[in-house]
């Protein structure tokens, strides 16, 4: 079979740093090929690097989460200059998150357009987070144009109305362990209509573990059950949903395609 791609995990972060030599090992045992580990502040950004250095199916990503507000805020020229390393293939997670921060948004828009504007000068994607903010997501998307250097809406919860923005946009949409809850069905029809070749899927490990694992640590081996869960949606076989998304995460982050 097609090996799956987890196009988003944090392998940093506790607990899977602490037995990681068993986590890739299951993930190699359920298919898993090779994983995308998202930076989330430039203070753990050396982790993510060493990791990806350490592991051949390990890619790395520079970035900081919109929610971030104890580390160091970063400039397009921080970003790009971390950026410009072999296994660094994209740039965020980043983007904006309305639902952990409130009052003057300003300051995560700003930090936003930074990394769109250092996606685009360092020519790498972008890997963007919208909770509670999808409006103001797109429209600085747009006046940035963030489309001429595209990427995906990592973890993707809205509407189809959104995802067809994004689409629009030149953006791939990835589903995580969201899709198989209970109470998503308003994203698994969203699911249905994304077009193959913009589909991406993911853990976001160690959070939101999918179905039956729900509650527990999430892991890169559970991406096959986020696969089997859109095969089933969208009436195909999980080595389809396999063949269109390993394809897809290698067509987007075109360093990785010349690392694997």
């Amino acid at each position: 079979m097609t090996p799956l791609v987890d196009s988003h995990c944090h392998l940093n972060f506790e607990p899977l740093n602490v037995g990681l030599e068993d986590i890739l090992q299951r993930a190699r045992d359920n298919g898993v090929g090779h994983m995308l580990c998202v930076s989330v502040t430039l203070e753990t950004f050396p982790e993510i690097r060493m990791l990806a250095h350490d592991h051949a199916n390990v890619f790395a990503s520079v970035g900081v989460h919109p929610n971030e507000r104890e580390g160091r805020e970063p400039s397009v020229e921080d970003l790009t200059t971390l950026a410009n390393d072999a296994r660094v293939v994209a740039i965020g997670e980043t983007g904006l998150d309305y639902y952990r921060s409130q009052g003057d948004m300003v300051w995560q828009q700003e930090r936003f357009r930074r990394h769109i504007r250092a996606a685009k000068e360092s020519g790498k994607p972008l890997i963007i987070h919208t909770r509670e903010a999808a409006a103001d997501t797109l429209r600085i998307m747009r006046e940035e144009e963030a489309g001429d250097i595209g990427g995906v809406m990592h973890c993707f919860t809205e509407s189809w109305e959104v995802a067809r923005a994004a689409l629009d946009l030149n953006f791939h949409i990835s589903f995580s362990g969201i899709v198989t809850f209970l109470n998503a069905d308003a994203l698994r029809e969203v699911a249905k209509q994304v077009p193959p070749d913009r589909l991406l899927i993911e853990t976001d490990a160690p959070y939101l573990a999918p179905a039956p694992f729900r509650g527990k640590t999430n892991e890169p081996a559970f991406v096959k059950h986020v696969a089997e869960c859109l095969a089933m949606l969208r009436a195909t076989t999980l080595e389809g949903i396999a063949e269109h998304t390993t394809r897809n995460f290698f067509t987007l982050f075109k360093q990785a395609e010349s690392l694997a």
